[in-house]
């Protein structure tokens, strides 16, 4: 267990430096900040100075690798546009980011999982139907669409619900739906067929034939090995909650991570999209992480595996 748990978080590491590698090569190659924070019409001299100021004459393997190092550290730079730290900008919009991913992870696992699992145990019926129809609708239509799409239902047609904005709880309202929708699509489908292969085995028609009752065939046998496929989107899901409200808080001019993320990408501030991008990445990481130990500890062939 211990040589699968290793060679797990040495795959993590190995991910995240890749990701912060390939986005300090891109962002650097998509533009030059003092461009964009100075203006066009500033002379040469303003930005060579400014350039100087921040490292960028220097040659892109030693900015690298004083990244790199300034990282190990726990420095994760300082914003161009606003002069302070990198790190203390994205932690101030972490409150607001989760007032939207966490209700929104939370209706994807209170609807998309039952609605799948009912839907498998009553197969072909119109309740079934229903559901498949619903969640094809549901993780089909890209977030940005739907989030306009309520917009137009509820806040300009029916003018229930804020458009935008934070002000009170009813703001969070179309967000954390346009979050959900698309999982809650998700996980109903994926629950559906995992529940449907799980109740054709051999071992729950044994169960069956022992007289078990059906809520103890389903509760029992039937949904914990349906779990395991299920656990794979709902670790990814968790580790692309940040990413995922990226295009929401955009649409919504929701004052947290994503939005913070549009606005540095526009503005070339080259340390805050670093460390949101770190940020998303290690989120990502860590719960296949969790995902892949939880396989382990649920299966331990897979641990087997690992050792050779």
């Amino acid at each position: 267990m211990i040589r699968f748990v290793l060679t797990r978080l040495f795959r993590a590491l190995i991910t995240i430096l890749a990701v912060v590698t390939f986005a300090f090569v891109v962002l650097r190659m998509s533009g030059d900040p003092a461009q964009v924070m100075l203006g066009p019409d500033v002379p040469q001299e303003s930005i060579d100075a400014f350039r100087a100021a921040w490292g960028l004459d220097q040659p892109l393997w030693i900015q690298y690798l004083a990244y790199i190092k300034s990282i190990f550290t726990g420095d994760f730079g300082v914003s161009m546009r606003d002069k302070a730290s990198a790190l203390q900008l994205v932690i101030e919009r972490v409150p607001a980011t989760l007032q939207l991913t966490i209700p929104a992870l939370l209706l994807k696992l209170a609807i998309g999982i039952p609605a799948g699992v009912y839907a498998a145990l009553h197969r072909q019926s119109s309740i079934d139907r229903g559901v498949i129809l619903a969640a094809i609708f549901g993780f089909t239509i890209p977030s940005f669409v739907m989030g306009l799409l309520l917009v137009l239902i509820f806040s300009v047609i029916l003018g229930v619900l804020p458009s935008g904005g934070q002000d009170t709880w009813m703001h969070g309202i179309l967000p954390t739906l346009t979050m959900s929708i698309g999982g809650i699509g998700i996980l109903a489908r994926f629950s559906r067929s995992a529940m449907i292969e799980v109740m054709g085995q051999p071992y729950i028609r044994t169960a069956s034939a022992k007289g078990l009752k059906w809520p103890d065939v389903v509760w029992r046998h039937a949904l914990p090995n349906a779990a395991v496929p299920i656990v794979t989107i709902v670790g990814f899901m968790v580790g692309s909650l940040i990413a995922g409200a990226v295009v929401v808080e955009s649409i919504f001019s929701w004052p947290g991570i994503g939005r913070l993320l549009v606005v540095s990408v526009t503005n070339r501030d080259l340390a805050v999209v670093q460390c949101i991008l770190l940020i998303i990445a290690a989120a990502m990481v860590f719960s296949n992480l969790v995902v892949d130990l939880l396989y382990g500890w649920l299966d331990p062939r897979l641990r087997t595996q690992a050792a050779h």
